[in-house]
């Protein structure tokens, strides 16, 4: 009977599971509920009013266990989850939030192996749902303007999943014109866009993605909203448009007082979502009522303004972050990713311990 050699483990599974080691990030938690998350470090020292914890005491035990201080006070100890990592990590764009990328992920049906474009990066925490998505097996380009957001999302990428994923390939540049010169016409499955100004890459969209892709743009704001949806409309080259957005509301659970949570994550972003058509199809043109009154000039104005000009971040209420915060922050995540590629040098191929 032959042997068969055993199948390596996907990237970043051995940063998930087994002992705790040395170079890994760990969520602490106190009775009082008190999170913190640390990066274990051979003779660390976790310090608070509370007293002291040692990193020696957690490496190369589980992960689920309660140990304590040098205090007597009690700590839970886990390894962070995918959406505890993307908010505490360092950033330089705002990210996307979970509720958001879980919904991203399965409105552009992004399955394994897909070949994915993304536009912009940020700080790498879609990348990282989309990645675990298509898997090894896959193609995600993420295209980013900025080289400095690109080199923390690229540190952030290796941090969380112990090293560079193979499926990942960064371009810094406008997404515009690069994603003509990467991709063959129609190569593309998926096209995911959080950038300022999505209405001005339709053509790039309609060449690269296939019949039936899936088009998904992620945006702040209303005006950006409806102005993507009627360049899109006006193409001609794609689907009926659906537009959404995800509310979360957390609950109160304790014995009898069962409520809503009086703090909840209301709006983020809107997601749009549309197919490509065959080329040479012409989208449906859908019966609509007709409207009892049309707008004036002046409301046309205010929502899509022609002084391109006033599309500017700080007009749509987006922070800059300054070229200093973004160095602090790309520091932070070179030295987290590099601790991470350490602890992964104590196992093997297939995710077991050395």
């Amino acid at each position: 009977m032959t042997e068969q050699t055993p199948t390596p483990a996907p990237t970043g599974v051995s940063a998930r599971r087994g002992p705790l080691r040395a170079g890994q990030r760990v969520q602490i938690k106190d009775a009082k509920g008190r999170l913190n998350t640390i990066t274990l470090i051979p003779g660390g020292q976790f310090h608070s009013y509370q007293g002291v914890l040692r990193h020696d005491d957690l490496i190369g035990g589980p992960e689920g266990v309660v140990v304590q201080n040098s205090s007597g006070h009690d700590y839970q100890v886990l390894r962070p989850l995918l959406n505890d990592f993307v908010l505490s990590m360092p950033r330089g764009a705002t990210v996307v939030y979970p509720k958001d990328a879980g919904q991203i992920v399965q409105q552009a049906d992004i399955f394994p192996g897909a070949v994915v474009v993304e536009a912009g990066v940020g700080s790498g925490a879609l990348s990282m749902s989309l990645l675990r998505a298509i898997g090894d097996a896959g193609r995600l380009h993420s295209y980013e303007r900025r080289e400095d957001f690109a080199e923390i999302a690229r540190a952030n990428v290796e941090s969380f999943f112990g090293a560079a994923h193979p499926a990942w390939s960064i371009h810094v540049g406008d997404a515009q014109e690069k994603m003509l010169q990467v991709h063959e016409p129609h190569s593309v499955d998926r096209v995911v866009l959080d950038m300022l100004a999505p209405w001005e890459c339709v053509d790039a969209v309609a060449t690269v993605l296939a019949p039936g892709g899936v088009w998904l743009t992620y945006v702040a704001t209303a005006t950006q909203l409806s102005r993507v949806a009627e360049a899109i409309r006006e193409s001609g080259k794609f689907t009926q448009i659906e537009a959404n957005e995800t509310l979360v509301r957390g609950w109160h659970l304790d014995g009898l007082a069962v409520r809503p949570d009086h703090r909840m994550v209301a709006h983020t972003g809107f997601l749009l979502t549309a197919r490509r058509l065959a080329s040479g199809q012409e989208a449906l043109r859908m019966k609509r009522r007709l409207k009892v009154s049309e707008f004036k000039d002046e409301d046309v104005e205010a929502w899509t303004p022609s002084d391109e000009s006033r599309w500017t971040p700080q007009a749509l209420g987006e922070r800059v972050v300054t070229d200093k915060k973004a160095r602090k922050n790309l520091k932070e995540a070179r030295l987290t990713a590099r601790r991470a590629a350490e602890a992964e040098q104590g196992v093997d191929a297939h995710g077991n311990p050395a």
